[in-house]
């Protein structure tokens, strides 16, 4: 298995993590190990493309004509 680090970690994150790793009764590297697994495992979202992006955020439902 592979090691990682996180760098730069904000200490309210750490504090989050570890109140919810005791909340689950993990130890902090367990709960994020999890973490990491779940989101990994995860069916990945098809990407977007700006111009569709565009679209649904500013098109003609919404009162703004786009042209190609």
């Amino acid at each position: 298995m592979a090691n990682i680090t996180i760098r730069n970690l904000p200490d309210d994150t750490i504090k989050i993590l570890w109140a919810r790793a005791a909340e689950h009764g993990m130890s902090l590297e367990g709960y994020v190990l999890e973490l990491l697994q779940q989101e990994s495992a995860r069916e990945s979202v098809p990407a977007v493309s700006i111009a569709d992006l565009a679209r649904r955020i500013f098109g003609p439902e919404h009162g703004i004509e786009l042209r190609p």
